[in-house]
């Protein structure tokens, strides 16, 4: 007869938090991020209200992390750099627009969107593991593209980075219109036209 071993705490607590992540992201999908509730999230999870405290300080950041998880986003951010700038950027539209209208994802991104700016706790930890990582690594391949010559000398990188994001967010914040690869590609050759690219 095999020796009887005792649960794994460490599998055990992992099971708990996918939990709460999922109750979460499917809790503010039903019922929108102002109703929502720690203890709907426990109940839904099946775990103790306390259990979420524990690891997390609000609902906005359970919100976030369920978040993360669903579009699997808050690891390494890279960005392509395949030595074509433009197809390059339009990767990362495309990808952005595609996470931005996603069914499943939209409502929770608005919820977040509007938290963020309310609480600056969690707003920190949306530039912190999101936001900041995303425009570094955006920065960076535009430095790349001044430096190998295919953007002028002195491009202002920053700008660069708001040329390219800004759009699309606000396009997507205001619900102007339909945010496809047509309208991401569009915008790619429109910030390299405004950065005068090279070819």
């Amino acid at each position: 007869m095999a020796p009887r071993t005792s649960p794994d705490p460490a599998r055990r607590s992992e099971r708990s938090r996918a939990a709460v992540l999922a109750a979460a992201h499917e809790l503010v999908s039903e019922v929108g991020f102002g109703k929502l509730t720690i203890e709907a999230i426990a109940a839904r999870a099946g775990v103790g209200k306390q259990t979420i405290y524990r690891w997390w300080p609000s609902k906005g950041a359970v919100v976030f992390d369920a978040f993360l998880a669903a579009t699997g986003q808050g690891g390494d951010i890279a960005l392509p750099d395949t030595g074509d700038l433009a197809a390059d950027l339009r990767t990362v539209l495309r990808g952005s627009a595609g996470k931005l209208t996603d069914p499943a994802l939209d409502r929770t991104y608005r919820a977040l969107s509007a938290e963020i700016l309310n609480d600056p706790a969690l707003q920190a930890e949306y530039r912190t593991r999101l936001l900041d990582p995303l425009l570094e690594v955006t920065r960076d391949r535009f430095r790349t593209a001044r430096e190998t010559g295919r953007i002028p000398s002195d491009t202002d990188l920053d700008l660069a980075v708001e040329l390219l994001y800004g759009p699309l967010y606000y396009r997507w914040m205001h619900q102007l219109g339909p945010l496809d690869h047509d309208h991401a590609d569009r915008l790619v050759d429109a910030v390299l036209r405004a950065l005068g690219a090279d070819g």
